[in-house]
Order: C-alpha cells, then sequence, then structure tokens
C-alpha cells in the first residue's frame, strides 16, 4: 500500500543516523517510554516493537518538519521516490504527509502492517478544523500503536499505544496519553504544566495514500491553509521544542515555559542550519530571504 518496495531502505536508515549502507543498523530499544535499554547493537531490521521504537525515535530527531514548498508556490508530492529525493538524498524536511508517507514506506519496507488515519487538530482550543492531519496506526503482535513522524515540535516522538487508552507514556521529558471518547474516536493528549491538553482526534476509519493525496492539496494550496504564504519549520527536542513560525523562534520546555525570539531576515539561514539541521540549496535560502525581506 506504501509502495515501500520502492523505497531505499540502507539510505533512509543513513538519513536517520541508523544505518552503516548494508542494510543493518544499531537498533536502541532504550526510549523513555518503555524504560531504557541498553540496546542491541548493529543487527538485520525486523518488525517488531524494538525496531519500531528506533525508527520512529530516529526519523523525528533526524529530519525537521518544515513546509518551505508551499511557501515558495511549489507542488508537494507524495509518491515515494519523489520523498526519497527530497527528504533523505536532498535532506530536507517536510509535513504530516510527507513525514508519515516517508515513515509508512520505511516501516512496510522493513515488514510491518501500517495503516493511515485522518486526524482533527485540537490545538486551537474550541475551534472545529476541518481533518487535515495525517497519522499512522502500527500493528505489532495484534497491537495498535500509534506513529507520527508529521505534527511537528508539539508531536509524540516514539510510538504511543493504542491497546489501552488512558495509558500514560514517558518519552524523555514529556508525557503523552490517548483517550477514547464517544464512536470510537481516540484523542492524543499531551501533559504541560500539570494540565492535559489536546493535541488531535482521529477516528477508526482506516485512510490510504489516495486521501492523503486529497488532503495535501488542500493543505499546499488552499488560501485559507495555515500553511500556505507562512514559514513553518519545527524540529522536536528531548529538553527543547523548537518553532519557527513566521519570523518568530519558540522554545517550548517540559514543564510549559515558552520562550519567544524574533529572528531577522539576515539570520534566519543560520538559524536554520544551526537549531534544525536544515541545510538550503542556494535557490532555496535566496527565495527565503527575498520573501522574508519583502515582508520587513
Amino acid at each position: 500500500m506504501w509502495s515501500g518496495d520502492e523505497l531505499d531502505l540502507d539510505a533512509y536508515l543513513v538519513r536517520i543516523g541508523l544505518g552503516n549502507g548494508d542494510g543493518t543498523g544499531p537498533v536502541d530499544g532504550g526510549g523513555g517510554g518503555r524504560g531504557g535499554g541498553t540496546g542491541t547493537g548493529a543487527r538485520e531490521l525486523r518488525p517488531d516493537l524494538e525496531t519500531l521504537y528506533a525508527v520512529h525515535r530516529a526519523h523525528t530527531a533526524s529530519i525537521p518538519f518544515e513546509s518551505l514548498d508551499v511557501l515558495f508556490g511549489r507542488p508537494v508530492e507524495l509518491d515515494v521516490k519523489a520523498l526519497e529525493d527530497k527528504l533523505v538524498h536532498g535532506r530536507r524536511g517536510g509535513y504530516c504527509y510527507e513525514q508519515n508517507s516517508l515513515l509508512a514506506a520505511a516501516l512496510e519496507r522493513i515488514g510491518f502492517e501500517v495503516s493511515g488515519r485522518g486526524a482533527r487538530n485540537r490545538t486551537r482550543g474550541d475551534e472545529l478544523l476541518a481533518v487535515t492531519h495525517a497519522v499512522l496506526v502500527v500493528t505489532v503482535e495484534g497491537r495498535p500503536w500509534l506513529c507520527d513522524a508529521g505534527f511537528g515540535y508539539q508531536g509524540p516522538c516514539e510510538p504511543v499505544p493504542l491497546a489501552r487508552p488512558g495509558q500514560e507514556v514517558r518519552q524523555g521529558q514529556w508525557t503523552f496519553r490517548v483517550r477514547e471518547e464517544e464512536d470510537g474516536i481516540l484523542v492524543l493528549c499531551a501533559l504541560r504544566a500539570g494540565a492535559w491538553r489536546d493535541l488531535y482526534a482521529f477516528s477508526p476509519q482506516r485512510y490510504h495514500p489516495v486521501d492523503y493525496v486529497v488532503l495535501n492539496h488542500y493543505s499546499s494550496s488552499h488560501p485559507r491553509s495555515s500553511f500556505v504564504g507562512r514559514t513553518l519549520v519545527q524540529l522536536q527536542g528531548d529538553a527543547v521544542r523548537q518553532a519557527l513560525v513566521g519570523g518568530e523562534l519558540t522554545r517550548l520546555h517540559p514543564d510549559g515555559h515558552v520562550e519567544r525570539e524574533d529572528v531577522a531576515a539576515e539570520a534566519l539561514i543560520g538559524l536554520l542550519d544551526r537549531e534544525f539541521g536544515l541545510r538550503l540549496s542556494d535557490r532555496d535560502a535566496a527565495e527565503l530571504l527575498r520573501i522574508h525581506r519583502s515582508r520587513d
């Protein structure tokens, strides 16, 4: 379903820091969500929970969330080869449809059972938003896990269990849980400053790659989309999570404390490299500077 057979898995593993180019990688099962561990060293990847944790965490730590192609007015392609060229070989980032389509292809190639879901963002309070977020559900030994590499700096960096709604999971210094509402609706929540906050909600209905093509078209081109006309780059971190929105850099701390800093246009390119690991081509850097200078 996710065209995993078309993905250069070795190159993907190298991109996320797990591979050495021969189809094996250091798989570390010591994610914060499972109480730590020593890892197993280099071995063949298998569709087990240890591998799922390792790949998910490495992906979110290595590939930044960004929607700069939308800002530049370029089409966002979701076929596997286009994703590989951009996020793997081009060392760019992407937003949810790109991130989770690439993650789904890699997991499918390893041998996991992967299905899609469509989610409704709830970070804007009581405002009812359309279903525009793409997430994954991965089944391991009969148990479902929420996997999401595409919700930016607020999202989980490791899988979240779905079999027992309400179970709290610790991921480094960040805590998440999934609660259940009526009609089988599941809600991902994050603990901030002692209070639980809804991030997004999703139904049991399965989504397929073709559904993400439709959602991607709206998000990348509709004038009311939150991605159109806006610089947006984000990255998760263990100690702090960062987001660049327009010309403002936000740092989110585990205790809920938020720091904000204005970034001058001339400092943008260096900041993207230094803070987000995002190195733009000369063409993209020039276009980003042109856009920001025109708004000053």
